[in-house]
This record gives C-alpha cells, structure tokens and sequence, in this order.
C-alpha cells in the first residue's frame, strides 16, 4: 500500500511528572518535548517544528507560550496557537493538526501543555509569586485556536453553581436515581469504579498516583479523604495538585520516513469528531446524558470504519464518576470489562488532572498501548467544562483506509431534545437532583437542587438552611416537593 506523503501521523509522545516542583510551565513542555523527540527516536524532528500548539495554561499567563517553547528547543516556528478553556482542547489540536498536515499547511506540529498547579499553590500559601518567564506587550498574543467553553449560564450563576466539584454531583445523584440504587449502594458503586481506575494507575509509569486504592477507601469519609460535594470524597475528584506535562509530536509520513523514524513508533489519527451539549445544565434534556457524546462517538466510530467491538482501548475522560458513566453509557461501554478497562492512563485522580491537559497525557499512553498491540484501534474521549464540550479521536498503528475525516456533528446534536429553563422561578416543584458542599471541617455548607415545575420545566435553586442541609444529607428526596422563592432560594414544602 502507497501512502500520500502528507499522512499525518503521531510519531512521538512524552509526559514528565516534576516533583521537586519550581519549574515553570514552559520548561516542563520542554521537558516533555524532548522526550518526546527520544521517543520519536529522532532530535532533529525539533529542530523542523513550523507549528506550537500549546493547550490553554492556569497555573503561569504567557502572551505566546509556544514562542518560547519553540525558542528554547532551538526551532524555527512558523506558527504558534493556544486554547482557552477546556479539556477537550487535545483532542481539538490533534484533530486540527492532521487535518493541516494532510493539506500541507504544517509539516511538524508540537502539541501539549503544562501546569505547575502544586508549585504554584504552594507560593500562593507562602504569598510568595514565582519568578518565572513574563512575556513583555511587544510579543503578541498567539492565535486562539479553540476558545473557552462557556461555563457561567444565567441559571447557573445566579446561585453560585459555578464550578465543576457542584454541578458534577448533580449527574451523579441523577445517574443513580436513573440505576435505582440506594444511596448507600451507589456510594460502593462509584468506589468501586474509581479502585478500577486507581488500579491502571498504579501499572502506568507516567501517572502522578502509582496506588491501588479500594472501593471503602475511596468511598469512605475520613480525615485525609474529605466529603466535598455529596456524594463525592476527595478521591473521587480530579486531582488538579500536580507539576505535569505532556507533549505530542505530529508529521508526515514524508518527513518521517526522511528522518528514518522507525515504522513502528507510527500512530495514525482515523478520525476525529467534536460536539457540545447545552451550555446552560438546566436546558439538558435530562442530566445523565449527553446527546453530543453519543453522536460524536458514533460518528467518530463510523468515520473510521469500524464499531465499537472493533475498539481494543479506551480512555474515557474521567474528571468525576458521573463523566465516565454517562460517557459509557452513550457509547455503549461496559462500566466493568476487564478486558477493556474504561482508561488507560488511570484518569484525572490518580493519573493527575493538570486542567485542561490531561488529555494529552491520555493520548500519549493510548499510543504506547497501540504500539504495544499492533493494529488494534484506540478510543480517546474528552470534555470541557460541565459535560459540555466534546471531541473523540480513534488511532491506530495502520493507516485509515482512506484519510483521517473529521467532523462537527453539531447540527444533528442540537435536533436532539432539551429542557426549558426558568431562571427566575418562583413556586412549587419537585426535587430531580441535589448535592450538599462540606466545608474543609466536614460540615454541611450549600445545598444545589434542580427542580421540576409541573409542566416538566427546569430550575436550578440553593439553600444554606441548616434544616434543610441535614434532609438533604440523610434522605433521599427525591420527588419531594420544595418550595421556591425569587432569588433561588429553596426550602422544603
């Protein structure tokens, strides 16, 4: 078989776990990129990076940190780009980066990011700031390739409901509810769950926790493992405290085969997929699904040419339980195969979740399992935000029967059904979904409900009533009637 020159393919991957910490996001990439350079089994393959890709950093602000990242591996970048917000960034690069090697727009592209979170926080503690790299105004700020994802809905915002630890726990108690499980059996459930993923962890080199945890361990309560946001521990939440990073090399088949880069370190992109759910939660059709990853895996999968059996590696984004299982359930996934465990890399607690870059980690182990098991296809998911945005890439050691395809399947998305919501409700509904946030003492801070009127419309409404806080810790309500009041404040009827 003759292949097009301009196959893109990933030919090197490299990840690095900093921790003695202080070093700053952009030497971490670098870090990161000669070892993934080492792992392409060619250095000069830096040296011909025309294109920087870097996914959106938290933890230091750069004008163009690709400009640095290009000039300290000595390159000559033709282009430089950055993202926003949101953890389906990777996948949107690659997905971005095959397309324009197969046009010939770019021959070499790095992509990855970086975060020294657990440094950083650390400073912050000390009120000390890091004396890391600050770009002056005469650089310019590099072309945003993929923008933030919208995460401040009005129904959201005006309670308080605005970040990922609160709206998380309202899949979860939705999914449970949906499964018909106690609260005491879904809590062993979702322990359950994230033991198996802790198990990956501990065989995969490059993840941040390299510890079996149980299902009691993870589930459980205790002073090291605090409640945050019921029914989530500590251990069921992405772990942000890291140094990490990891990059990704992409070329063409022409240039890798000029730089004799072996055949078998090759990975090819089959195909690409990107989508997004409702921005506002409230106008979800129902809260433990997403219309946008089942259409998006379903295409992704048929873009490539094969079905889900086909499939002998996933990695499931898996911020929180709730992610993984909806995510499984659109794609028809197993929850428990052991033939076929939902990650590869261990997820964001145990393998680390440096923001918006994990992903990257999750497609450079994806590789190394491929090149481990030659001609088997993986499967990469990843989100941004509330369940909201979504890209799917499948990779394979052989190349796709035609080209890498891509697509935006959001317009058959949005013929999907949705809610109506009302943000300024004020009446009787009943409850659909809660949770309750602890305090770093344990004690019950906030509750967050969403309700439905009669009618089947949604409102999202909080409460700090202590009465009301210890019903929602001790019962199960849901269907109880809950009155509200302007403002969004909710009590019990």
């Amino acid at each position: 078989m003759t292949l097009d020159p301009k196959t893109p393919i990933l030919v090197g991957t490299g990840q690095i776990n900093e921790r003695e910490g202080g070093v700053e996001p952009v030497d971490l990439m670098v870090r990161a990129a000669r070892a993934a350079a080492a792992d392409a089994g060619s250095a000069r393959l830096l040296e011909l990076v025309d294109s920087v890709r870097v996914v959106g950093l938290l933890s230091w602000r750069y004008r163009d940190p690709g400009a640095l990242v290009g000039e300290r591996l000595g390159a000559t970048v033709r282009h430089t780009g950055y993202t926003g917000n949101g953890g389906s960034s990777p996948q949107v690069l690659v997905n971005g980066a095959a397309e324009d090697i197969a046009a010939g727009r770019a021959d070499v592209v790095l992509i990855g990011g970086a975060e020294s979170w657990r440094t950083r926080t650390k400073l912050r503690a000390q009120k000390l700031r890091p004396e890391w790299t600050v770009q002056d105004e005469s650089v310019p700020d590099a072309e945003i390739m993929v923008t933030d994802v919208p995460m401040a809905a009005e129904s959201e915002r005006r309670i308080g409901l605005d970040r990922p630890s609160y709206v998380y726990p309202l899949f979860e108690q939705a999914l449970r509810l949906s499964a018909g499980r106690s609260r005491e059996e879904h809590q062993e459930f979702v322990g359950g769950l994230w033991s198996r993923f802790s198990k990956i962890a501990a065989t995969n080199p490059n993840a941040w926790v390299q510890r079996e945890y149980t299902a009691a361990e993870i589930a459980t309560p205790s002073a090291d493992n605090r409640m945050i946001s019921t029914p989530y521990t500590k251990l069921l939440n992405s772990n942000n405290m890291v140094d990490q990073s990891a990059v990704l090399l992409m070329c063409s088949v022409a240039t890798a085969t000029k730089l004799g880069i072996p055949q078998e370190h090759w990975v090819f992109p089959q195909s690409g997929t990107e989508s997004h759910d409702t921005y506002a939660i409230a106008e979800r059709g129902a809260l433990d699904e997403s219309p946008a990853i089942r259409i998006a895996g379903a295409r992704a999968l048929e873009l490539a040419g094969i079905g889900l059996d086909d499939v002998a590696h996933v990695d499931v984004y898996s911020c929180f339980p709730s992610a993984v299982q909806v995510a499984a359930n659109e794609l028809g996934l197993t929850l428990d195969d052991p033939g076929r465990p939902l990650t590869v890399t261990g997820g964001l607690t145990f393998g680390g979740g440096p923001w918006n870059n994990y992903v990257s980690h999750s497609i450079a182990t994806m590789v190394t399992r491929l090149r481990e098991s030659p001609g088997a296809y993986g499967l990469v998911t990843a989100n941004s935000g509330y369940l909201t945005k979504h890209a799917m890439g499948v990779y394979r050691t052989e190349p796709p029967a035609g080209k890498f395809r891509r697509l935006n399947v959001q317009a058959e998305v949005d013929a999907q059904r949705t809610t109506k919501a009302l943000v300024s409700y004020v009446g009787t509904a009943s409850a659909e979904s809660w949770t309750v946030v602890h305090d770093r003492g344990g004690d019950a801070q906030q509750g967050f409900l969403s309700a439905l009127t009669a009618a089947g419309e949604r409102t999202l409404a909080t409460t700090t009533d202590t009465g009301d806080l210890a019903r929602l810790v001790a019962e199960d309500v849901a269907g109880q009637r809950v009155a509200i009041s302007e403002g969004g404040q909710f009590r019990f009827a």
